[in-house]
């Protein structure tokens, strides 16, 4: 199966932990609230972990994310894609493995994002929800 060819070794593995863990303590020190991430691995094809943050206004977000931005690539990761950043609402990260989605409070809830990750991240990898 193409899938498990894919697969990462144990030493790959160890080194997205370490990069997860510290996108989620650069969220921390920018005090981004409300901090869930999915592990989609198993059922995406784009991504591996996906993170869903808030602030409460759309320049606590902005804020959140350059320094989310400067301490990646700081940190020698490479960011693929940036959205949102000029107008806070919902602002979009990709750093490869990892797509961080920061919001303000109104939006998260609006859009139930959280419902819909939570059902990608159920998917077994016949896209059968368990």
């Amino acid at each position: 199966m193409i899938y498990q060819q894919l697969r990462k070794t144990k030493e790959e593995d160890l080194a997205d932990n370490a990069k997860l863990t510290a996108i989620l303590e650069w969220l921390k020190e920018k005090n981004a609230l409300n901090i869930s991430t999915y592990d989609v691995s198993k059922t995406s094809g784009y991504t591996d972990v996906i993170i869903v943050c808030e602030g409460q206004a759309d320049l606590h977000n902005q804020a959140i994310a350059n320094h989310l931005l400067t301490k990646a690539r700081e940190n020698g990761m490479k960011v693929i894609s940036k959205e949102g950043i000029e107008h806070g609402h919902w602002i979009l990260i990709d750093v490869a493995d990892v797509v961080v989605h920061i919001f303000l409070n109104q939006t998260r809830r609006y859009y139930d994002i959280d419902e819909l990750f939570a059902k990608v991240r159920d998917l077994d990898p016949e896209g059968i929800t368990k």
